[in-house]
């Protein structure tokens, strides 16, 4: 396999990349800062919820993978030949060595320790020795690995509010991802659990993650959320959440548990506005710039 690397202005970034993965047949095609790790390196991308401060890199390097050395010269030949790629430049071409590339993306991921009972372990790795409660999660399309700190709040929460003798009788989760927080509230003894998500391909991992860890859900897209619930829990982002105020309190019990996060420290005055006709929210935990908000619903 050999790598291409090329120097590209921002403003012929996606053209090339759109020659190099349709017409030229690169295996993959990544864009970088071409000045990273120097004093020129630009912070390109903003806080989550917010757009990116500019659309890209003043210079960029694209890495395309190839077949063969023939290949990437063929591609590298034509695309210099052509006068709309005026300040394309070649940086290098080389070839990569052959990688156990399962191995290095599954030793990215590791079991993660929610509380000392309470695990996230994938299934290459084995769960940890004694009586531990363990959700059995690989990385996927959806969202919800337990690695971010907003799914580990929302975990902690529900492992120190389950209650064996008084369990949920219903919960929602509103934007299930890959379903673990559902997952995590069916193995604390909910007797009902939805995990609703607007993306199909969610809702699919939800049902498949919760068969593999032998609980069972109610998956669908979020007009199949019905009723209301002792327990909700969405872990989104700040704007679709204050969005969603009306809709996420019109599922809760009176007196019912509200459970949000996705949301920034300097999110959380305008959260609680959104919510303040129905819940008093307040931060109950913190983790690396995040919150957990959480609040009961008034009996009015």
């Amino acid at each position: 396999m050999f790598e291409l690397t090329l120097g590209c202005p921002q403003a012929l970034v996606e053209a090339v990349a759109d020659a190099l993965s349709d017409e030229l047949e690169a295996l993959s095609v990544s864009v970088e800062d071409a000045d990273a790790d120097s004093p020129a390196e630009q912070a390109l991308y903003g806080e989550p919820g917010l757009p990116p401060p500019q659309a890209g890199w003043e210079r960029s390097a694209l890495r395309a993978l190839f077949e063969t050395e023939a290949e990437a010269t063929q591609a590298v030949t034509l695309l210099m030949a052509q006068a709309w790629t005026k300040g394309l430049a070649l940086i290098a071409m080389a070839p990569v060595a052959d990688e156990d590339w399962v191995r290095l993306t599954q030793s990215q991921f590791t079991p993660v320790q929610i509380t000392p009972s309470f695990w996230i372990v994938p299934t290459w790795h084995e769960p940890p020795a004694g009586d531990h409660r363990v959700i059995r999660l690989d990385p996927g399309l959806a969202f919800g690995t337990g690695s971010h700190p907003t799914t580990r709040m929302c975990l902690r929460w529900i492992a120190a509010h389950a209650s064996p003798a008084k369990p949920w009788t219903r919960v929602l989760d509103y934007g299930c991802g890959s379903g673990i927080l559902a997952i995590a509230a069916a193995l604390h003894g909910a007797i009902e659990v939805n995990a609703v998500d607007i993306d199909p391909a969610a809702v699919q991992s939800s049902q498949d993650n919760a068969l593999a860890n032998g609980v069972s859900l109610r998956c669908g897209l979020p007009e199949q959320a019905t009723g209301t619930y002792p327990l909700v829990l969405a872990n989104i982002l700040a704007t679709p959440l204050k969005l969603l105020a009306p809709l996420l309190c019109g599922h809760l019990y009176p007196d019912g548990h509200l459970v949000l996060a996705g949301i920034l420290e300097r999110q959380a005055q305008e959260l609680s506005a959104a919510y303040a006709p129905w819940v008093d929210l307040e931060v109950t935990d913190r983790e690396d710039g995040w919150i957990l908000m959480t609040g009961r619903r008034r009996d009015t």
